[in-house]
């Protein structure tokens, strides 16, 4: 009967976790960077067949491992090139990570009640489901790196689960290629916090780590003989060790950048994080307790002390936050122990939040976001009431209420907000196919390049300063302007193909 429920609730948190990663997921346009560049290399591996030696562009890839590309090439020869088949396998594997992660739980707490707590906070964290969402990698390493966990706690009880621990290696490594050093570095220091420096002597780990880092071995050797030095430059040192030492692109910030990720994106489960890594301190000598320590120290210790910072960095940090809140919200339902006054507050500010948002959206016209601004309004004001009561039915409350807002989330075009930064693709890339053959390069007066209109437009559009732009234009080239640098550049004999979102397609006018 105890097996039979374990699966129930398996099987639960597997749908609702698919719901969540692939209702509407074709619904918006792949964002820069990460998704218009690995849907262009994918496309290029699926059109040539060059599944070894990934290309931008005709151009070697060699900025990331290329499990991800591989994943998205096969869906393309399932479903053709187009979103939702861009995004899927990151999704179905994000997803996948909620179950695993109640796993990991259910071994390292020896309970139910907190690991399932854990998984749907996990399950309900908005980075945790845009990012998941997007064809970027981060959910990926994350699910990888919950199943190395998941086998390295029951291999305690049978040796050969350790075979899986080598195998997640090699998914890592081909998913996000260095980062394995971070997550390796934690494992280890996991094995001695908990005493499980006997599993180093298992030889199914060994065989694991031989078996499951073949393939990685074996394409890295690859980049190495094809590519020499320059694998090595653009690989490892551009996107790995000058990450340590030096902004890259100019994405720097403070060492407290990751906590205010936190407080933005964090609520309302930031309200139970002091008491979770309390808990967790209490218990260090656990299971559970080395493991979220661990994880989250060493984790956001060595991103924050990075010098280049980018938000989706933090990804891997919020399993661990997700085990100390699950924790703590277990000792709350068992215990009834409240923080009535805290938490009735700052419960009642998102409520009121969710209320502003409702007269914003109303202006803007956004009915779905109105909805769920209301529903955000209306699932904290009933949380705080029975917080004001000690009612322990708040927790519940709080999981459904997250649960539908993110729903009505990404049910609506909102849920990547970056597209709103910028003028939208589509109809620039449309206006580009009916004038330019595929693989054209363009000039663009656009202040950078944009990976999606590459894709979308399937040429290559390149950002260039008005004395480029010139020497391009008389070379023959197309160029792609906004209004002010057409009425500004100095041109003869050109002829206007067409415009799109204030962008006017020009070509050299040939008598």
């Amino acid at each position: 009967m105890h097996l039979f429920r374990e699966k129930e609730w398996l099987f639960s948190l597997l749908v609702i976790s698919l719901v969540i990663w692939l209702i509407f997921l074709g619904n918006s346009s792949l964002r820069d960077w990460d998704e218009g560049t690995y849907a262009l290399v994918a496309r290029e591996i699926y059109r040539t067949g060059n599944w070894l030696y990934p290309t931008l562009q005709r151009e070697p890839f060699l900025l990331k491992p290329p499990l991800m590309q591989w994943l998205i090439a096969c869906c393309y020869q399932l479903g053709g090139v187009q979103e939702l088949t861009t995004r899927l396998p990151g999704a179905v594997l994000t997803a996948v990570g909620v179950p695993l992660l109640y796993l990991v739980g259910r071994l390292a707490f020896k309970q139910s009640l907190p690991a399932l707590f854990a998984a749907l906070v996990y399950l309900t964290m908005l980075p945790v489901v845009r990012h998941g969402r997007l064809a970027m990698l981060d959910g990926m390493t994350i699910s990888f790196f919950l199943l190395l966990l998941f086998c390295l706690l029951k291999a305690r009880h049978n040796r050969r689960y350790a075979l899986g621990v080598g195998f997640c290696l090699g998914l890592i490594i081909l998913t996000k290629g260095m980062i394995v050093l971070l997550l390796g570095a934690i494992t280890c220091l996991f094995l001695f916090a908990d005493r499980q420096v006997a599993l180093l002597k298992n030889p199914y780990l060994w065989v694991g780590i031989l078996l499951g880092n073949t393939p990685a071995i074996a394409w890295y050797t690859a980049q190495l003989q094809h590519y020499g030095n320059t694998f090595l430059k653009v690989h490892f040192q551009a996107q790995a060790f000058d990450r340590l030492i030096q902004p890259v692109e100019g994405h720097s910030g403070p060492v407290w950048y990751y906590l205010f990720e936190l407080l933005k994106y964090g609520f309302p489960w930031l309200l139970f994080l002091p008491g979770g890594l309390y808990l967790a301190w209490k218990k260090r000598h656990t299971t559970w307790g080395s493991l979220v320590l661990l994880g989250t120290i060493v984790y956001l210790g060595t991103i924050s002390f990075m010098r280049t910072k980018l938000p989706w960095y933090i990804m891997p940090v919020y399993p661990f936050l997700a085990l100390a809140i699950g924790a703590n919200l277990s000792e709350v339902w068992q215990n009834c122990d409240f923080r009535v006054r805290t938490w009735t507050i700052f419960l009642a500010i998102i409520a009121v939040a969710g209320l502003g948002g409702c007269v914003y959206f109303l202006i803007k016209k956004e009915p779905i976001l109105i909805v769920m601004s209301f529903l955000l309004a209306i699932s904290m004001s009933i949380a705080a009431w029975l917080v004001k009561q000690r009612d322990r039915k708040f927790i519940p409350v709080l999981f459904t209420g997250m649960y539908l807002v993110l729903i009505l989330l990404v049910s609506s075009q909102s849920w990547i907000w970056e597209l709103k930064e910028t003028f939208p693709v589509k109809p620039v890339a449309a206006l580009i196919r009916q004038h330019v053959l595929p693989g054209t390069k363009i000039y663009s007066s656009f202040a950078y390049n944009r990976p999606s209109l590459d894709f979308y437009s399937d040429c290559k559009v390149i950002s260039a300063f008005v004395a480029v732009l010139k020497e391009q234009f008389y070379h023959q080239s197309y160029l792609l302007l906004d209004r002010p640098t057409l009425q500004q550049i100095i041109l003869s004999e050109y002829k206007v193909l067409g415009t799109a979102n204030n962008f006017t397609l020009i070509s050299l006018s040939i008598k």
